[in-house]
């Protein structure tokens, strides 16, 4: 039986993808300003992350709190058109902190704000992860916040906050750990300000004797608890993603995590969990059409794990949409996997035996290389 120590290395050494969230409570002051000294430190352990090769990504509440601040208001607004308006503002110091503090480290701060239903939509989805990991490829850090601005529903309900959010965001990727960071130190089995509670260091399955663990902060600035981490550390391991809930106010939080150390609570995910995208994709995804490609395909998806591109489609089956589940079957019409098309059936009929090269001569663009990127892929035998 390995120990909470060596549980915890593993899970570490496994995960190729870190999100973090952190709440209002954590990067701002009783006041509601902003506080840049905490942004830096925990800017400075995502570049650390970032440096280790893991894709690396925040979600960030603050926008909000940050309006408060900037406009001088005694109170976070009730009404939605003003709660949208002061998010604008207060959003441009928000992510102008993290760019400060990351620029310092030789990175870059990238902003992306979502509404709810870019990733409830197959081509949302699709373009999402595909914009996240390019992100990472150039280098950056993705910093992901509700889009206050526009989402009507979000600051009253939509996502509800950004601790689902970022359940959200982790089931969009392969092998994520979900880091929420919090103003308390973990999960508590009372509350958490009395001497006879005790912190939970791991916990093998959230059912209802552990959601009623929950203690619920309420704040001017602040709009999760305790419930809504629970919730989402309960997504994301269904999704497979372990998941630490620790205390944001230790400046070297993430450092600790990333070195093994017992630090907050973690949520251990089922034994036989499936990936979220895995199971969308794989399972639960309507498939819409099907492409037979050529024996060197088959090879360069099946054994080197490889995007499937144009050149190796033989014949297309279907009409459907960008971001579509389609199937992939090889010669003799068996289905070998299925994944997320890049491109429309009306495009890939067009371009369907060309190389890459040539594909923005045919279509006069060329928004992607491949038909089907890798990580968007799943083979049926896995």
């Amino acid at each position: 039986m390995p120990s909470k120590s060596e549980i915890r290395q593993n899970i570490i050494q496994q995960a190729k993808c870190i999100v973090v969230k952190v709440g209002t409570r954590v990067i701002t002051s009783d006041t509601g300003i902003l506080d840049h000294a905490r942004i830096d430190s925990l800017s400075a352990q995502l570049c650390h992350i970032a440096d280790s090769g893991r894709q690396t990504l925040l979600v960030s509440s603050g926008a909000v709190g940050a309006g408060v601040s900037k406009l001088a208001l005694a109170e976070r607004p009730s009404g939605l058109a003003q709660l949208q308006a002061v998010a604008a503002i207060g959003q441009t110091d928000l992510i102008q902190s993290y760019e400060t503090a990351f620029a310092k480290r030789g990175r870059h701060a990238a902003q992306v704000l979502l509404t709810a239903t870019d990733l409830r939509r197959r081509g949302g989805y699709l373009n999402v992860r595909n914009s996240l990991n390019q992100i990472h490829s150039f280098g950056a850090i993705a910093i992901i916040n509700e889009n206050d601005s526009v989402a009507v529903s979000e600051l009253m309900t939509t996502f509800g906050d950004n601790d689902r959010l970022a359940s959200q965001v982790a089931g969009l990727l392969s092998e994520a750990l979900l880091i929420v960071l919090s103003d308390v130190d973990g999960l508590y089995d009372g509350p958490p300000d009395s001497e006879k509670s005790k912190k939970l260091d791991t916990v093998t399955q959230i059912d209802d004797s552990i959601l009623a663990m929950a203690q619920t902060h309420k704040s001017n600035q602040s709009r999760g608890g305790m419930e809504s981490k629970l919730r989402a550390a309960k997504t994301a391991t269904s999704h497979g993603h372990p998941t630490i809930i620790a205390p944001g106010r230790d400046d070297r939080v993430l450092d600790k995590i990333m070195d093994g150390e017992i630090v907050g609570t973690l949520f251990l995910p089922p034994e036989r969990s499936i990936k979220g995208r895995k199971r969308w994709i794989g399972s639960s995804a309507e498939v819409n059409g099907s492409i037979t490609i050529d024996a060197g395909a088959e090879s360069a998806i099946t054994r080197r794990g490889s995007s499937l591109l144009a050149i190796g489609i033989l014949k297309l089956t279907g009409s459907f949409t960008e971001g579509s589940v389609i199937a992939i079957l090889d010669q003799t019409g068996k289905e070998l996997a299925r994944g997320l098309s890049n491109y429309p059936s009306s495009e890939i009929k067009k371009i369907m035996g060309l190389p890459s090269e040539q594909i923005s001569e045919v279509l006069g663009h060329r928004p992607y290389e491949c038909v089907i990127h890798r990580d968007n892929l799943v083979l049926l035998q896995d």
